[in-house]
């Protein structure tokens, strides 16, 4: 993911650098004027305060395309489509119409929230034995740089249904700013970099990503300007024709053709396993609207993303075990121990119930209920961790304390997602979570189209995590693979929206949503702060991972005598959110520093 340094100025400068008109035309007869030069990188800020809407992502010039689109009278779904159009240009190892996501969003008019499932999909080929070979499970590496990990992308259907039922403005003049992004390039940092060092081996192995993103053959140097003018076109076709020509005619057999025969250069010694994605599974694919999940948590309605998605379910279950605590008032110690318990409960009840719904039974209800929660609250002791893995409980009949049943691990699940958060000055919010999974996705460029693709289906468990366990997560025809993408928005006692936030991270999504959330309701934080304080993970795991400034503190001491075992993480999670103040601004914030720092925006900057 492309980052820039974090600074602090005034919404004016970046407004003036981002949004100011272009240069004058020429006059009648003089010489055709050279191709414009990159603007200037907007200033990253971590916070923003004001009014007229706001956008919060990991880029500026992300964040500045949606804060445009704001100005130009659109509504807060035009500009996390805006948003999220540019994090394609310039967070493509994350993000961009080759991947998929939720998309969760507040109507002010009816105070309601809906969402949109726009997870990929495995092709209709697919069962359960996608990554097993005589039996056993390919190596990760081969089910991760492969054709076979692409599932059917999700994110231009994404765009099209959340524009169909709520936007203002054409697809044409949302995708502007991306395309101007693409064709005229935008300035290479130290994290860009450093992705993409980390992708050049498997990047050198297919020439379309190798003369993207290693332009000359070599590693892109900081401070130069990357452009690619094949995903300007591939934009401005969409402009012309819509989403629908991704998913029918010569881009979808583009896409069908690089998956079943990955263009891998002459030489290349990595295995490269085909998949069997078809132009009939583009053609047949179509965003789910899913009701959101819901909980009460300290008298607001916290509402997320269902399964396929394990974020709202994971996140509301571990809110309704620590409603019982006093967080407010508890030490810090006390405060993450209950914290790392809830999560380490949480999982254990996803990993056994959560899946696609259009293939397993998921009992949504039961895991949401208080009654559920109860039960597996009292499992958690003040004086004593409990240990992992833990078996799950069952939430359609569930018992006080139950502690029979399988345990299964967790399985692993692809970090580098990015995440938007967009509101406008009618009080309508989006929280938008999208993915091409692993960092630089598949690794794998469509020729001549400009975009990565997915490998979201190493998603699913290669083999049941315990043969003795049911495991919701194998693969299927059509099936969406489980995911932890935790788009959150969280309304008052009159449906006014308080907060919404999300993160990146794999499974650590859900941690970083539920500690950033309790930092604010419980904790009393600004909503920056409660981004930027050192994280804790506990994941169904015999160990939890913390960032460097709790592993290093004395909290982890007094945490390890309870019973805890730690290891270091460097970097979990890379939140955004908006906050409605009682006054009627918008507070719109970001990372300080994680992943290079994110961009918070307003229309309209206070004072």
């Amino acid at each position: 993911m492309r980052r820039s340094t974090v600074r602090n100025v005034s919404l004016a400068a970046v407004a003036a650098t981002v949004l100011g008109v272009g240069a004058a035309a020429p006059p009648p007869g003089s010489a055709p004027a050279a191709p414009p030069p990159a603007a200037p990188t907007p200033v990253k800020e971590p916070v923003a305060v004001g009014y007229g809407g706001a956008v919060a992502s990991v880029d500026a010039d992300a964040s500045a395309a949606g804060i445009e689109v704001l100005r130009a009278g659109g509504n807060a779904v035009d500009a996390a489509v805006a948003t999220a159009a540019a994090l394609g240009v310039t967070e493509p190892y994350s993000a961009g119409i080759g991947g998929g996501g939720y998309f969760v969003y507040y109507d002010a008019r009816t105070r309601t929230v809906h969402t949109v499932d726009g997870r990929e999909t495995a092709p209709r080929s697919a069962d359960a034995s996608l990554f097993l070979e005589d039996g056993e499970p390919i190596p990760f590496e081969e089910g991760m740089t492969s054709g076979l990990g692409v599932g059917t992308p999700g994110t231009p259907a994404t765009w099209d249904s959340a524009l169909d039922a709520w936007g203002t403005k054409p697809l044409k003049e949302l995708l502007d700013p991306a395309v101007r992004l693409a064709r005229n390039g935008f300035v290479v940092d130290e994290t860009f970099r450093a992705q993409t060092r980390d992708n050049e081996d498997r990047f050198r192995d297919f020439p379309a990503s190798a003369e993207l993103f290693l332009p000359g053959g070599e590693l892109p140097a900081v401070g130069s300007v990357l452009k690619n003018p094949d995903l300007a076109r591939t934009y401005e076709k969409l402009a012309r024709q819509g989403t629908g020509a991704l998913y029918r005619g010569d881009l979808a057999r583009d896409i069908v053709r690089t998956v079943r025969t990955p263009p891998v250069r002459p030489g290349a010694t990595r295995t490269v396993r085909p998949g069997d994605l078809t132009t009939r599974d583009l053609a047949e694919y179509e965003t789910v609207p899913r009701r959101p999940t819901k909980v009460s948590y300290r008298g607001l309605d916290v509402y997320g993303m269902a399964p396929s998605s394990s974020g709202g379910t994971t996140v509301g279950e571990a809110l309704n075990i620590l409603e019982g605590t006093d967080l407010s008032r508890a030490s810090q110690e006390k405060y993450l121990h209950r914290l790392i318990e809830a999560s380490r409960v949480a999982f254990a009840d996803r990993g056994r119930w959560v899946g696609d719904p259009a293939f397993e039974d998921v009992p949504t209800r039961g895991l949401l209920s208080q009654r559920f929660a109860d039960a597996r609250a009292c499992l958690i002791r003040d004086d004593k961790a409990l240990t992992s893995p833990l078996a799950p409980g069952d939430p359609r009949d569930p018992e006080p304390c139950a502690t029979g049943g399988k345990a299964a691990p967790t399985t692993y699940e692809g970090e580098n997602t990015t995440h938007l958060t967009a509101a406008d000055r009618w009080g309508n919010v989006v929280a938008y979570t999208l993915t091409i999974e692993s960092t630089g996705g598949s690794g794998i460029t469509v020729p001549g189209r400009g975009f990565l693709l997915n490998n979201e289906l190493t998603d699913f468990s290669f083999a049941p995590a315990d043969p003795a366990v049911h495991d919701p997560n194998l693969p299927g025809p059509g099936k969406r693979p489980r995911s932890s993408m935790s788009p959150t928005i969280v309304l008052d006692r009159h449906a006014r929206p308080v907060l919404a936030l999300g993160s990146p991270g794999g499974a650590t999504i859900i941690t970083t949503v539920l500690q950033t959330l309790t930092g604010v309701v419980d904790r009393g934080l600004p909503l920056v702060d409660a981004i930027a304080a050192p994280r804790a993970s506990q994941r169904n795991q015999p160990t939890t991972e913390l960032e460097p400034g709790l592993y290093g503190s004395p909290l982890r001491a007094r945490l390890a005598a309870l019973g805890h075992a730690f290891r270091v993480n460097p970097e979990i999670g890379a939140a955004t959110g908006v906050q409605r103040l009682p006054d009627g601004r918008w507070v719109a914030a970001a990372e300080t520093v994680r992943r290079g720092g994110g961009s918070a925006m307003v229309v309209r900057r206070a004072g």
